[in-house]
Formats: C-alpha cells, structure tokens, sequence
C-alpha cells in the first residue's frame, strides 16, 4: 500500500466537501433564480414610458414637417392662381390635405406685376394641450397679362 490510511481519509473528505459544495451552489443558483423570474418583464415597464415619449415625438415632428410642407404647397398654389386673377383663397385651400383644410388661412399681397400669397396652416398636436402654433409660407409669382 503505498498511502497512508490518512491519505486516502483527507481525499474522501475532500471529495466529500467538493460534493456539499456542489449542491449548495446549485441550491443557491436555483434560489436566485427564482428571485430573479420577472426582472425583464418589470425593467421593460419602467422602459416603456420613455419609448412611448420617443415614439410621440418623432410622429409629431413629422406632422410638423407634413403641416410646414402642405404650407409651401398651399402658397404656390394661391400665388399661381392669383397671378391668373383667379382669387387664391380656394385654390389655397384645395392645395392642403382635407384634415389640414379647416385651420388654412391665405392672405394675398398684390404689388406691381407680381402677386405674393402668405398660406398659415395650423400645426394639429397629437398630445392635447400643447399648441405648436402655424406653420408660414410665402410664395411670389408674377402677374400673367
């Protein structure tokens, strides 16, 4: 026998401990686990609300650009008409979307041989209670004789 029976005791012991060892941490993983079951699903709620501002306000800077853009067109289209003495109020109306329609306001400036029409349209909010106010445009054309 080329050990000692000490030897072959303090490897038992060892692997003995090695064994508790084992089992504990496994023990404890299972019990963290349990503990941690649901921790995604609540740091997404507490996420979600700042996604939902992020999301409202990239679609309420398109519609303000959409609003500003029918703006342009509503101009253009007032001043092409009342260069052909045609009135620009409902050309510059009928130029902008139908929902936009309603807070359209053209005013009409006429000076020597070019006419200059200014289309306000209202920017809608999608939150209630925040106004972002008109988007403006100008356009200019010259008076067709």
């Amino acid at each position: 026998m080329p050990y000692s029976s000490g030897t072959y005791r303090a490897r038992d012991r060892d692997r003995h401990w090695d064994r508790h060892r084992h089992r504990d941490r496994v023990a404890g993983d299972r019990a963290r686990g349990a503990r941690d079951r649901g921790q995604v699903a609540i740091e997404y709620l507490g996420f979600l609300p700042i996604l939902i501002i992020v999301a409202m306000a990239a679609v309420q800077l398109g519609l303000i650009a959409y609003t500003a853009q029918q703006a342009g067109t509503a101009a253009r289209a007032g001043a092409r008409s009342a260069s052909l003495d045609e009135g620009a109020g409902q050309a510059c109306a009928a130029a902008v979307s139908d929902w936009l329609a309603d807070g359209t306001d053209c005013g009409t400036a006429a000076g020597g041989d070019e006419v200059t029409v200014t289309a306000t349209v209202d920017i809608p909010s999608i939150v209630p209670g925040w106004d972002f106010g008109n988007a403006t445009k100008t356009a200019t054309m010259p008076i067709d004789h």
